[in-house]
Parts: C-alpha cells; sequence; structure tokens
C-alpha cells in the first residue's frame, strides 16, 4: 500500500470516527433534553397538585371555621335560655 493510500484510509477513518462522535453527541443532548422536559413536567405536575392540595385543606379549615362559629353561636343561645336572658323576654 502506499503512503498516499494508506493516508486516504487515514483520513476515512477519521472522517467516520468524527461522524460518529457527533452523532453520539447529538444523542446525548436529545436524551438530556428529553430528561430536561420530563423534570419541567414533573414540577408543574407537582406545583399543581399542590395548589389543589392547598385549596381544598383551606376550604376545610374554613368549614372547619365555620362549625365551629355556629356550635359556638349555639352554646351562647343555649346558656342565655338556661339563665333567662333571651332576647323574647328582655
Amino acid at each position: 500500500m502506499s503512503s498516499m493510500q494508506q493516508s486516504l484510509k487515514a483520513g476515512q477513518s477519521h472522517g467516520e470516527t468524527q461522524a460518529k462522535t457527533e452523532q453520539l453527541i447529538e444523542s446525548g443532548k436529545e436524551v438530556a433534553n428529553t430528561a430536561i422536559d420530563k423534570a419541567a413536567d414533573a414540577t408543574q405536575s407537582a406545583k399543581e397538585s399542590a395548589n389543589e392540595a392547598s385549596h381544598e385543606t383551606s376550604g376545610f379549615l374554613q368549614q372547619t371555621g365555620e362549625q365551629m362559629v355556629h356550635m359556638a353561636q349555639g352554646a351562647v343561645d343555649t346558656m342565655k335560655h338556661t339563665l333567662g336572658m333571651n332576647d323574647k323576654n328582655n
């Protein structure tokens, strides 16, 4: 084999190696971008779930607070009735 043929083969081999390297880099970038997209989706989903839980919790607390107010008012009315302090009797 002449030195020119060896040089051509070496150049061809180098070109093929470079092309494969570029393919691997692009593939790695695609995998990284996919992972980033999935992480962003998971983060968004977690935010939405947290917001829903927060709304549910605040609704529950509001209901509980309203029930406590009604119970307290009922207790006050009962005490007024027991002590003869009804508005109707005054």
